[in-house]
């Protein structure tokens, strides 16, 4: 049955604009997989659409009215596809239904029992978590997770059990559309500037979804976060779901003892309230940094309210080995080794530095920062030039501007005086062919470097790789 304004029919031969898009194409996966005729369009090509194209969709490059097939039966955008969006005015013009992703992915999760993991940072890393371990145990889950597995490697996957785990995204408040068995909120912090003024806007929106919980769910939520810790104030009492806390908090329903690292690996050992069975555990998480350990037990934490005998997903959780963008090792040249992350926030890339520095060893960390988005860097610039002090010495780069326009006087530099202020050695950089050369130059063996950032600038890893390996270097 599909969810309130969505006809029964209207996802049989759906269009995707922006079809590789990362959230985009986890549910025209899913579609595809089973058995909708998918086509969409992008404007460019890409290793994501290659997999929607093995799959069965048909895939454009560009944007035309002549992509819209004759029995079309809805175009799904997602909040970053514009109003003159010629295919959208186009399907506007025809009277095909306009889909929401979020009101396509609800649908998709109908009849399962949905996990929707939301939070302002580790989103992907928890679902992925969850879908991964879920699979180790042979539950056989569906998910849509907004980035690629480094195993199985997708972003989604239409599986044969109950169990649905989805990515809830809070940042245009789409994640109101689904109804979750257990919702997992990992931390709440202010960002997505352009759709929330305040933070009372923020937990408003997280009240909303935690209302979404069906009868008889429950809501896993950090009990060390002073945002969450907010939110479960906010939301304790009354007729609301059951909540479960997790996190080094006394109080915890799931507690953490220890988090021990082990170079990129972390043990970590947990004990269940007595509502959960009461058992201490240890377990291991194979990739660095205490916030994902932590995330870790937020995936835990959700399989054990949904039924899943903790200790039986504890080793699961092993089998996880990381997402691409999520602090992932692109290679090694001349001894430096270059890693991918997808940081963009300030808590992020503080988190991301952190753990690279404890398996640095003593190599320094060397990164390179392309701002994310006008509107986040003007109101968390100095915020992301303090975090990139934690590094031993950053390049930065232009804004990435995404769906945005410039805004006048918001530039780079907001981040690059913020890090120089709090003691950084910060290089400005506007040409990103001259990254490769620049970091070559500074990099010695034993080094690590990081290319971070939500834009364009993971493609500058294999370029700094072949740069290194290169005879001049």
């Amino acid at each position: 049955m599909a969810p309130a304004g969505i006809a029964s029919d209207a996802l049989d031969r759906p269009h995707f604009i922006g079809i590789g898009g990362a959230g985009m194409s986890g549910v025209a996966k899913v579609l595809a997989m089973r058995g909708a005729r998918v086509s969409g369009s992008d404007s460019k090509d890409s290793p994501i659409v290659g997999a929607l194209r093995e799959l069965g969709a048909t895939v454009h490059l560009g944007h035309a009215a002549d992509h819209l097939a004759p029995d079309t039966t809805s175009v799904v955008v997602s909040s970053a596809i514009r109003a003159d969006n010629l295919e959208l005015v186009t399907a506007r013009e025809r009277g095909i239904p306009v889909v929401h992703r979020s009101d396509a992915l609800a649908a998709l999760m109908d009849g399962s029992r949905p996990i929707a993991v939301a939070g302002t940072h580790g989103k992907t890393t928890t679902t992925s978590m969850l879908a991964v371990s879920l699979r180790t145990l042979g539950l056989d889950p569906s998910y849509v997770i907004g980035g690629d597995l480094d195993a199985p490697g997708s972003s989604a996957r239409h599986g044969d059990g109950e169990i649905f785990v989805a990515e809830a995204d809070e940042s245009d408040r789409s994640f109101h559309k689904y109804a979750p068995e257990v919702a997992i909120v990992l931390n709440v912090e202010l960002d997505h500037h352009a759709n929330y003024a305040s933070m009372d806007e923020i937990y408003e929106s997280f009240q909303t979804f935690v209302g979404r919980i069906r009868p008889g769910g429950a809501l896993v939520i950090s009990a060390d976060h002073p945002g969450a810790r907010e939110l479960t104030a906010r939301v304790t009492g009354g007729e609301g779901p059951r909540v479960l806390t997790y996190g080094e908090d006394a109080g915890a329903d799931v507690r953490v003892l220890a988090i021990e690292p082990h170079g990129l690996t972390s043990e970590v050992t947990v004990r269940l309230a007595e509502s959960l069975g009461g058992a201490e555990i240890t377990f291991t998480v194979s990739v660095p940094g205490r916030h994902y350990a932590l995330n870790a037990v937020a995936a835990l934490t959700a399989g054990a309210a949904l039924g899943v005998p903790a200790r039986d997903l504890a080793p699961a959780l092993a089998s996880y080995t990381g997402v691409k963008r999520r602090l992932q090792l692109k290679g090694t040249a001349a001894g430096v080794q270059v890693i991918d992350s997808y940081a963009h926030h300030p808590t992020e890339i503080a988190a991301d530095l952190e753990a690279i520095r404890g398996g640095a060893g003593e190599g320094r960390v060397l990164v390179v920062f392309q701002p994310h988005l006008f509107s986040r860097t003007q109101e968390l610039g100095t915020e992301m030039g303090q975090a990139l002090a934690l590094a031993d010495a950053s390049v930065v780069l232009d804004i990435y501007p995404a769906r945005e326009d410039p805004v006048p006087g918001v530039t780079s530099a907001l981040v690059i005086d913020a890090a120089a202020r709090h003691g950084a050695d910060v290089t400005a950089e506007h040409d990103r062919s001259a990254v490769p050369e620049l970091i070559a130059g500074m990099a010695k063996p034993g080094d690590l470097v990081l290319t971070m950032g939500a834009g364009d600038v993971t493609d500058l890893g294999p370029e700094i790789l072949a740069r290194l390996q290169s005879p001049e270097s």
